[in-house]
């Protein structure tokens, strides 16, 4: 390709395993934000590991399991020490619908359902997926219970909860047992428009939480082509997301660029998830981590983006 690429890895939490500065997250794969061809799904898989992820994030909630799925032929002939998986309970979407199912017995069912579609023997890092959907306490007293009991079986390695609201996760945390919430995946927290997440690195340091963070780019808000018509932000954020994206075009840099370098310079972030099905995006996102950050610029688009900062929005 031109140039050399040197992956820096961090450990996650006590987990004790050392994960990629940069992350494949596979909700791409579900054609959530274009078609996405089979064969190109795989290739942007293979790439990514190729070029050092180390790290898959999926859920049978992206693309009515197509996700899963795809991504299943992607690893089929990976070797399993080559990646770490995770994958989601919870929160499911089929034949148009989206649905939820915290139960113990649906968790369960969900993990095993998972392992076949991604054709693996187990799953490094299981999580209640968005949890501003479910009652607390069902999630503290049983999805969370149950899912540590498939770690005796050795389907499940770690455990742990996504959903957008920080506060939610200091809830379930404060209220459960030490070490039943041993990672989070927060998403569109520590981005260009919103950087809430540092507010809590030092809590989920104390608890002896991983943190995993995800979208960079905002669902598509920090994007040139902007967000899509499902992206529930309001009209205000998108406009002034694209006012910044189009500030960028004229200095002759993606705001794409900017909003990746700037989501994995934190260094108590271990990992930041970035979604794409193009192996030529996967290897231009982790050229542009290896490089300096333009401060100027970074500057002059945070003073775009001032009047909607860590303005967020209700998951839907």
């Amino acid at each position: 390709m031109g140039f050399v690429i040197l992956m820096e890895y961090r450990v996650l939490g006590k987990t004790g395993i050392k994960i990629s500065r940069l992350s494949f997250g596979a909700s791409s794969l579900g054609g959530i934000f274009h078609p996405v061809d089979t064969g190109d799904g795989i290739k942007a898989v293979h790439a990514a590991l190729d070029y050092g992820i180390n790290l898959i994030d999926c859920s049978p909630y992206y693309g009515d399991m197509k996700a899963e799925n795809m991504l299943g032929s992607a690893l089929r002939d990976i070797s399993r020490d080559r990646f770490f998986l995770s994958t989601k309970v919870g929160r499911y979407w089929h034949n148009g619908e989206k649905s939820w199912d915290y139960s113990a017995g649906k968790a369960v069912k969900s993990v095993d359902e998972s392992l076949k579609r991604l054709k693996v023997d187990h799953i490094d890092f299981i999580y209640c997926h968005d949890i501003e959907f479910a009652r607390p306490e069902q999630i503290i007293q049983e999805t969370l219970p149950a899912l540590h009991r498939l770690k005796e079986t050795g389907k499940v390695r770690f455990v742990g909860i996504t959903g957008l609201p920080l506060r939610n996760f200091r809830y379930i945390i404060d209220h459960s047992a030490p070490g039943l919430v041993e990672l989070v995946l927060t998403f569109c927290h520590y981005t260009l428009q919103d950087d809430s997440l540092v507010d809590y690195l030092d809590y989920f340091e104390k608890k002896n939480v991983g943190v995993i963070n995800a979208s960079p780019l905002s669902m598509g808000l920090l994007s040139e082509k902007g967000a899509p018509d499902w992206q529930p932000a309001g009209q205000e954020i998108r406009e002034i997301c694209q006012k910044a994206a189009q500030f960028c075009h004229q200095e002759g840099i993606k705001i794409e660029k900017l909003a990746l370098q700037f989501s994995v310079h934190h260094n108590d972030v271990p990992t930041t998830l970035v979604g794409t099905s193009s192996a030529d995006t996967i290897v231009r996102n982790i050229q542009w981590i290896g490089e300096s950050m333009d401060m100027s610029l970074l500057q002059a688009v945070l003073a775009i983006l001032k009047p909607i900062h860590r303005k967020t929005w209700k998951n839907s």
